[in-house]
């Protein structure tokens, strides 16, 4: 949990240079499971809120940063830490 709360933070301040390892790593940990790829997609859905997607893209090793910051919205919006 504390290293899932420094990674969401680290991403938060800075959505920029993060690796789509790390990202992947975060948004498994907050409740999305990969439903599919398409190419370079990999498209997440939430656990328990159907209708919440996410797409993270691997470019180079590294996640594009308007997803990152996406997902960072999505995890602040539905409060998908608090419920850990």
């Amino acid at each position: 949990m504390v290293d899932v709360l420094r990674l969401y933070a680290r991403v938060r301040r800075n959505p920029a240079n993060v690796r789509f390892t790390q990202i992947v790593r975060l948004a498994e940990e907050v409740g999305f499971v990969e439903v599919r790829v398409s190419g370079s997609h990999h498209i997440f859905r939430h656990r328990d809120y159907r209708g919440v997607l996410v797409n993270l893209q691997n470019q180079g090793g590294e996640a594009k940063p308007y997803q990152v910051r996406q997902l960072v919205a999505l995890v602040e919006e539905y409060g998908l830490l608090k419920e850990r």
